[in-house]
């Protein structure tokens, strides 16, 4: 999994295929509530902190448009009063208490909210979570502010100069579902929101038959299961299956290759950006660990995409992944041409998608190195205890335990001809989405719709 290129991950200030308890880390335990609720224990006691997240199945895929942006400003809403700590200074006072920092996340397929904090002090911090995901107030006044507040977070990430062009792939690419690939949100739902609507999502996916606890730290797996049985035994199961009730719809397959230019008065360099429907974790496990490599390997300087477009000097940066997920995980290819020499660059990015599948665009010792680097990324990210619990969580949500507990397994299985079957059947020859962005001078001197279209 790569992260998607410029990829909208909202902080606060970021169905499951089953456990493979055998496959895991010697130092991650499993647990499960009768209540639904899925408990990971990560050891480590390197040093003496704790990192309490709880996840949720929430975020963008989960929103129709009339609720764009409300899985975001619910997680600000989260670290605010609760039942035990009825204000906002309250809150903040406990925080203090306890020495803990504290964080959130909004994604596409899931919401994270998480506490670090000396180990000695995990319970104290085990019973702030407890109270904080079962029993918030959204308060009127406190929630105001935060409309504000998040509506400012979505101003920042539109003066970005590449925003009006993420933005608009995200509209051609994704159609009347617009919504449900926008963690940002709408302008007007955020502004205008209320506690109501905050209390409808809760009653919607706010449940511990839909949420993950991970507790990672210096910490004594046993020990915290115990305490976890105790705090957040009592919470109550959803009588229903949101996702059942609530259905995510299916993302519309493209019918036809579309191109389109994009014009900001911040735009400092042109920005040529492709996206395909990619696999899913639902549909087509094979085909993401094809897509991991695959990306990997054409995001390199040495790959003949690289040299094609750099070396050349018919562009100044070359990226692409793939960003795995349960819904329709996009493919991204962006490159940043050389603006003398746009349509030189076009072509020959065509040209070289064309060869994707050849059986010599990708040698061996490329292969091997991708599979290998990969697994190492892999082992890196469990490096930095508080941040693995966003990896194990990401991976829980659209995925599976299981699937990051089998990762590199699959990766080492996957042959050239994995690769090519991958291109063949999402890439190569398939509809796509393919954006310019320019600024107005820019497009006055260029006149890119005269050589940026399908037809070319």
């Amino acid at each position: 999994m790569k992260i998607k290129l410029l990829l909208p991950v909202l902080f606060c200030f970021v169905s499951a295929i089953g456990f493979a308890q055998s496959k895991l880390p010697s130092n991650i335990f499993q647990h499960k509530l009768p209540n639904g609720l899925d408990v990971i224990v990560v050891e480590d006691n390197s040093v003496p902190l704790a990192t309490v997240m709880i996840t949720v199945k929430n975020g963008a895929y989960t929103e129709p448009p009339a609720f764009n942006g409300l899985s975001h400003l619910y997680e600000h809403m989260f670290f605010k009063a609760n039942k035990d700590y009825p204000t906002q200074t309250d809150f903040m006072n406990r925080v203090s208490e306890l020495g803990m920092e504290f964080n959130g996340s909004t994604t596409y397929e899931n919401v994270n909210y998480f506490f670090t904090l000396p180990s000695a002090n995990l319970k104290p911090g085990l019973e702030l979570m407890n109270s904080s995901i079962r029993y918030p107030l959204f308060n009127a006044e406190e929630m105001k502010r935060e409309n504000i507040v998040v509506d400012d977070e979505f101003q920042q990430h539109e003066s970005a100069p590449a925003y009006a062009l993420i933005d608009a792939m995200d509209h051609h690419m994704w159609g009347d579902l617009y919504s449900r690939k926008n963690p940002t949100g709408n302008h007007d739902i955020i502004r205008n929101a209320t506690p109501a609507l905050m209390d409808s999502i809760k009653n919607k996916y706010y449940y511990p038959n839909n949420a993950l606890l991970t507790i990672a730290g210096d910490v004594a797996h046993a020990a915290v299961f115990a305490e976890v049985d105790q705090l957040f035994g009592s919470w109550q199961a959803s009588a229903f299956d949101p996702f059942k009730k609530w259905p995510v719809p299916e993302f519309k397959p493209l019918t036809k290759t579309d191109y389109f230019v994009v014009q900001s008065p911040i735009a400092n360099v042109p920005i040529i950006q492709m996206e395909w429907f990619g696999p899913d974790t639902r549909h087509d496990l094979p085909a993401t660990y094809a897509a991991d490599v695959f990306s990997y390997i054409l995001d390199q300087n040495s790959s003949k995409l690289s040299k094609a477009l750099i070396r050349s000097g018919l562009a100044q940066q070359v990226d692409f992944g793939y960003l795995t997920l349960s819904h329709t995980g996009p493919i991204t290819l962006l490159v940043i041409p050389n603006p003398a020499k746009i349509p030189e660059c076009l072509a020959e990015i065509k040209r070289q998608i064309a060869m994707w599948d050849s059986p010599d665009y990708v040698t061996d010792e490329q292969l091997e190195t991708a599979k290998r680097k990969l697994g190492i990324q892999q082992t890196r990210e469990a490096e930095v205890t508080s941040d693995f619990t966003q990896v194990l969580s990401f991976w829980w949500a659209s995925a599976s335990l299981d699937y990051f507990a089998s990762y590199n397994d699959n990766l080492k299985k996957m042959t050239r001809a994995d690769l090519q079957n991958y291109v063949r059947k999402y890439i190569k020859g398939k509809p796509y989405c393919a954006g310019l962005l320019v600024s107005p001078q820019m497009n006055r001197q260029l006149t890119p719709a005269k050589f940026f279209t399908a037809a070319n």
